[in-house]
């Protein structure tokens, strides 16, 4: 019974209990906001796709699996890096896309930027009250002058039966 009290609160939607000392601080519960089931809608209320957010490796990282609604699909990895003292995802896709970003929380949303080739790209999480999740990817072609909306999606949470 003790190792199912862990798997119903993950399945519950609760941040994993289990976690290793060297990430226990609060630096590393700042994107826990993220971890769930998601159902993913654009800007206009259309479908884009389901996401799956775990804690994992005892709580010091967070596993993404992207299934879009076109037939998209990526994963992604995030930790907070105590040594750089930053946020740090690396995502990849079915196209090859990889992604390096770092950053960090910035007026109550997670911000992670990095380049790709010439491409600056900037990515954002807002939790909101009624407990969704805003995804804002923008990327920059003239050194973050301007900015062009790559992706905008709001998550809400999956009903459970």
């Amino acid at each position: 019974m003790k190792a199912l009290i862990p798997v119903l609160l993950l399945a519950a939607g609760a941040p994993a209990l289990a976690q290793s000392k060297a990430c226990a601080g609060p630096e590393h519960r700042q994107f826990d906001f993220w971890i769930g089931d998601w159902s993913v809608t654009g800007p206009a209320g259309k479908p884009a796709g389901d996401n799956t957010i775990r804690a994992v490796a005892d709580g010091c990282a967070l596993s993404e699996s992207w299934r879009g609604a076109k037939g998209g699909m990526g994963l992604s990895y995030s930790a907070y890096d105590s040594i750089r003292k930053v946020w740090h995802q690396t995502w990849v896709d079915k196209d090859g896309l990889v992604l390096l970003l770092d950053g960090g929380l910035r007026d109550g949303k997670m911000v992670l930027e990095g380049p790709t080739g010439k491409t600056l790209n900037r990515v954002s999480w807002e939790p909101r009250k009624d407990g969704s999740v805003r995804q804002l990817w923008e990327s920059s072609d003239d050194a973050g002058k301007t900015w062009k909306v790559q992706f905008d999606g709001l998550y809400s949470r999956k009903n459970r039966t």
